[in-house]
């Protein structure tokens, strides 16, 4: 088990090895890279994905298949062609996406077919979640399960009428092959069109009425669905290593952070042990395995056994902008320094490693490094021997290195050993214990370093950056940490400049220089979060205004007028459904988030119109919120924020007083974060008052720094700093 002894001088330590090997590291990604790209345009002709942007249609530029992206001159096509689409969506991480295209897009004959009988369209799920949650939909109707690559088939007029997930290229192990799916579709299209047609028809009706489905009546719901989805969360967590699954297997395993961060809020306020103990279980779990790298930092995607042991080896950014916050605030619930250590060592890991010069975080690492599934991460027994040299013992007994490995042969490194029998064991102090790691470490670290790494998704999206802005301004807070600022403040600028588009809205994405694609519900709604968050770590009003000016935008282009929103604009075009789900994914519910954000500016505005915004999205989604409460963890957040009745607190003072740095670093600290706050500054206070008419007529009295606090608007006697 890792120590809970707060040792500054050791996390300082590691952060310098770490900084070290991360600069071969991404040297050595840019080489890989570009090695590989040089020798795939030296095998054959491009066909349409040549001049896209993303890192995961490049890489099937060069299949044999005759790849279009998503677009008119493809719709068109199968239109004019009579031809059913193959839509196939995956994303550069992907390690079963890698599989299928080196077994059947690069396969000449597989290819072949796919060229005459269809037209072929390859989507990045992340680039375009769009028309990722439409057909993933679809596809977990028509075969219960989903996944990636996604395979669908649809008729000219988008509508899908088969599909699944990952095919072999021909059939083995109970499995169909791809190359009969193709043949079984293309007869079926041949024979009987009118029965695909109207198969697909109906899979869009059904998807129309579930994103039309009448809203709940009445009321919010309150405080008694927290206890329902608490215990609807107990029911499925697995009580031997944390985290949700179903039980016996309770795998795969993913984070779920925003469900365990409404289940420490809960736990904490409430006083409840089995809430905290669950929290608890996960988070020491999850960072005490190999989904955690032991030696670089950062989270993997998922864990694909119980023991959160195996991952799958992929790292990314939204997982570790969410995870970072999470144990953020467990430390501060929980007081373990170990929990801030861990957040610290994510943060710092996408600072050195998926944080571009223009202040833009990259997407995502993949699982893959020279074709094989975890190559880059794994060990031999003999390899931490010869490396580690005199702390080879340690070594081993710390990360748990055996000859026989964890993982088809090899080690996955974990740290589930406690520091006191590891020390007592070799008769060392832990100082000197954990100088021993450090070496090793160290050591590891470069020779990983040598290593061909995985490839790198370096494509910015909004939405992801806005996640990871979040956990960087609260993290300046909440650890006192200017660093921390200045990498929250130079993304933002990035977000508000390059990735900002005429007219007010955002691109989606940018790589290489070219911001292009509009930007969806969660675009809009995390990087305003973002913007929120950073203007409480530095108040400078430019940050306020931008998230005002993004949720004035999804408000006038993405409102649903049931209450909600969609997650694509008014003006969208092309597709046939707009979904309106506040579901949690791998990302926290755009609409969840969209609705926080009303809350939380419509307290610091004293704006009743946003508060009842965020109250109606709360009732048009009460059924599903009743229906499956822990499946909607950020509207659960929400009812927890406005049934606490946060404050609104005004602090007017010189900024430089003392006295008011101290009242704003106990506001940054406070947790739960149940609360807004401004700071006005007696004659300069103009630009912030402009933008919260609250704020307005708040002076100091006496001619002493003073603080308001106020709940809907009423205000107690001001009180005196």
């Amino acid at each position: 088990m890792p120590s809970t002894i707060d040792n500054d001088s050791h996390q300082a330590m590691k952060t310098v090895i770490t900084a070290i090997a991360s600069c071969l590291f991404l040297v050595s990604i840019l080489a890989a890279q570009e090695e590989h790209s040089t020798a795939e345009q030296q095998e054959r002709p491009a066909n349409h994905l040549i001049d896209e942007t993303s890192p995961y249609l490049l890489q099937h530029a060069h299949n044999p298949v005759d790849w279009y992206p998503w677009g008119p001159d493809a719709l068109q096509r199968a239109k004019d062609e009579d031809k059913p689409i193959f839509l196939s969506v995956g994303y550069s991480a992907c390690h079963w996406c890698h599989v299928m295209e080196h077994e059947s897009f690069e396969n000449e004959e597989i290819a072949k077919l796919m060229n005459q009988w269809f037209v072929c369209i390859k989507v990045d799920r992340e680039e375009r979640p769009d028309i990722d949650a439409i057909y993933m939909a679809a596809v977990q109707s028509m075969i219960g399960s989903g996944g990636w690559p996604m395979s669908v088939f649809l008729t000219p007029d988008l509508e899908p009428f088969y599909g699944g997930t990952y095919y072999p290229p021909h059939s083995r192990g109970g499995r169909l092959g791809f190359d009969e799916v193709l043949q079984q579709v293309h007869t079926f299209w041949l024979q009987n069109p009118a029965a695909a047609v109207e198969r697909g028809q109906f899979m869009i009706e059904a998807l129309r009425a579930r994103t039309n489905a009448p809203s709940a009546a009445g009321k919010p719901p309150g405080l008694a669905l927290l206890e329902r989805a608490f215990a609807d969360s107990k029911a499925s967590a697995d009580p031997a290593f944390g985290g949700f699954g179903r039980a016996p297997r309770f795998a795969p395993k993913f984070p779920r952070c925003a469900q365990l961060l409404f289940i420490l809020r809960r736990g904490a306020r409430e006083q409840d042990g089995a809430a905290l103990t669950l929290v608890r279980k996960s988070l020491d779990q999850m960072a005490w395995g190999g989904m955690y790298d032991q030696l670089g930092g950062g989270f993997a995607r998922y864990s694909t056994d119980r023991s959160w042991t195996v991952p799958h080896f992929e790292k990314m950014l939204y997982d570790n902008a969410q995870l970072a916050l999470l144990y953020m605030e467990a430390w501060q619930a929980l007081d373990q320094p170990f929990y801030r250590e861990i957040s610290r060592e994510v943060l710092d890991y996408v600072a050195r490693e998926m944080t571009g010069p223009e202040g833009g975080f990259y997407s995502a690492t993949d699982a893959d490094s020279e074709g094989e599934e975890g190559k880059f991460f794994v060990w031999s027994l003999s390899e931490v021997r010869a490396i580690c040299g005199k702390d080879a013992a340690v070594a081993e007994a710390w990360f748990g290195v055996t000859k026989n490995g964890n993982f088809e042969g090899h080690n996955i490194l974990t740290a589930r050993s406690k520091k006191l029998v590891v020390s007592q064991k070799f008769g060392l102090s832990i100082d000197d214990l954990e100088a021993a790691i450090a070496r090793c470490t160290s050591a590891l670290l470069k020779v990983r370093a040598k290593r061909i790494p995985p490839a790198l998704d370096d494509k910015r999206l909004a939405s992801w950056n806005g996640l990871m802005l979040s956990a960087f301004a609260r993290a300046a807070m909440v650890f006192d940490d200017e660093r921390y600022l200045e990498i929250a403040r130079a993304n933002a600028l990035f977000l508000m400049g390059p990735m900002r588009r005429e007219g007010g809205g955002l691109f989606r994405t940018s790589r290489s220089g070219r911001a292009h694609l509009d930007a969806y519900l969660e675009d809009y709604a995390l990087v305003a979060q973002g913007l929120l968050d950073l203007f409480e770590a530095d108040q400078d009003p430019r940050w306020l205004r931008g998230a005002q000016e993004l949720m004035a935008y999804l408000d006038e282009h993405f409102a649903d007028e049931s209450g909600g929103y969609f997650k694509t604009a008014s003006y969208a075009v092309g597709l046939p459904v707009r979904m309106n789900s506040p579901q949690e994914s791998s990302l926290p519910s755009a609409v969840g988030v969209a609705l926080l954000n009303n809350a939380r500016l419509g307290l610091l505005e004293g704006s009743t119109a946003r508060l009842a915004r965020a109250r109606a999205g709360l009732v048009r989604h009460g059924e599903a919120l009743r229906r499956w409460p822990s499946g909607h963890a950020t509207l659960l957040l929400l009812i927890d924020f406005l049934e606490h009745e946060p404050s609104e607190v005004y602090i007017v003072g010189p900024a430089d007083d003392s006295r008011v740095q101290a009242e704003l670093a106990r506001l940054r600290r406070q947790w739960p974060p149940l609360r807004v706050f401004v700071q006005l500054e007696p004659g300069k206070s103009e630009p912030l008052e402009a933008l919260l008419p609250a704020a307005k007529g708040k002076t100091m009295v006496k001619g002493k720094p003073t603080v308001y606090v106020c709940h809907h608007g009423v205000c107690d006697a001001p009180r005196e700093l």
